[in-house]
């Protein structure tokens, strides 16, 4: 869809509403990862660099609507003002006379933070009156919270309907990594998916079966697809009330085209503890008293077959039970052969969603994969096909 980015809007003297995602975990009023506000860092920057006024509008956990003080974004100056280089000026709300008069009296060079917008319970009702006074403070609305744009909130969806809008540069990054991975990508692509449970990720499987060449399932999901074919899984975690759901979409795949692949060897054991005894067996033969908990050997060569052939690889959840060793060995491998093949500009590889990033960085493959998402919720939904109201106002 054709949204505009910072390079197409004139932004000289102007103050710019700039949606961010900085609910980072804090420990005793101290961030103890800023791994979110580095990443807006250079749309605050441009926004400088064009002389004009970024004032920042996010959320902070879960008020539901009313003042709480230790959910204040006023905690997170010093890390702002640590990563932005600048001044950081804290206002107490995000609409009134405070916000109108701290807006007007901003400096050249400074940035405005605005007190959490769940302060206010029309935010999450996407309240036309919360978002006019919001804009009310702004000439131009930039949305750089992709994480939030799956929510069609006063700050995401209704304010950017009132004002000039674009994409930061966050967004803009990830919105062309998803638009290179499912909008018009290079063939063939492949999928892997992982995760613990079918039910959660039914909507992504049966958009993925109609839009990838390759479908490679793991983790417990794995489990259920290997139950509806008629094999035993022992005590392994599995959806037995959802082997229809799993027939159902096979048989999808298989109209549409789409090669699904499954283990073909597993890795098991009686117990889930790290250093439990384990053996790797075929996928046939899981003894009954056993738990599935990670790929085997075998599967992985095959798997790594598949990502030599792909153009296009689109990544989300672990392929086994990756917070233990050795049960860590199969996802480990795969991404890093994935991290290289991507690392030698062989092949695009967009990941994302739930434990996705915390495998990738475990399997130290994160920084070599194109691009890796944070967004979780929204980046599900994108790839489950779903419109994003965030996104969407931006058209």
């Amino acid at each position: 869809m054709a949204w505009k980015t910072l390079d197409q809007m004139d932004l000289a003297g102007k103050r710019v509403l700039t949606r961010v995602d900085i609910n980072v975990p804090v420990e005793n009023g101290q961030v103890t990862d800023a791994t979110r506000i580095e990443r807006i860092v250079p749309t605050v920057r441009d926004i400088l660099d064009a002389n004009a006024k970024p004032i920042l509008l996010a959320h902070f956990d879960r008020p539901k609507g009313k003042p709480v003080p230790e959910m204040s974004l006023q905690q997170l100056v010093p890390a702002l003002e640590e990563a932005f280089g600048t001044r950081v000026v804290f206002v107490a709300d995000c609409r009134g006379p405070a916000a109108e008069a701290a807006a007007e009296a901003l400096g050249e060079g400074e940035v405005l933070l605005l007190e959490n917008t769940r302060f206010h319970p029309g935010e999450e009702k996407n309240d036309q009156a919360l978002a006019e006074e919001m804009a009310a403070l702004g000439d131009v609305y930039c949305n750089d919270a992709f994480s939030a744009a799956h929510r069609a909130h006063a700050s995401t969806e209704a304010i950017a309907r009132l004002l000039p809008a674009c994409a930061g540069r966050l967004m803009e990054a990830e919105l062309s990594a998803l638009e290179r991975a499912l909008g018009d990508p290079k063939r063939p692509v492949m999928a892997v998916v992982g995760g613990a449970k079918v039910s959660t990720k039914l909507d992504l499987l049966s958009n993925l079966v109609e839009r990838v060449d390759m479908l490679v399932i793991g983790g417990g999901m794995a489990n259920t697809f290997l139950a509806a074919q008629g094999l035993g899984v022992g005590k392994s975690l599995c959806e037995h009330d959802m082997t229809g759901t799993a027939k159902d979409i096979a048989a999808k795949a298989a109209d549409t085209g789409c090669e699904i692949l499954l283990p073909r060897d597993v890795v098991v054991a009686r117990e889930f503890k790290a250093g439990a005894e384990s053996e790797v067996v075929k996928v046939e033969d899981c003894p009954e008293d056993a738990m599935i908990l990670d790929a085997g050997p075998d599967s992985v060569a095959h798997v790594k077959e598949l990502i030599d052939r792909a153009e296009t690889l689109i990544w989300n959840g672990p392929l086994g039970a990756f917070e233990i060793a050795p049960f860590d060995a199969a996802t480990n491998a795969a991404a890093a052969h994935a991290a290289e093949r991507s690392r030698a500009g062989q092949m695009v590889s967009v990941a994302g969603g739930g434990d996705t990033v915390a495998a990738l960085n475990r399997a130290g493959a994160a920084d070599h994969f194109t691009y890796v998402s944070t967004a979780g919720g929204a980046f599900l939904e994108w790839m489950e096909g779903k419109t994003l109201p965030g996104v969407a106002a931006l058209g």
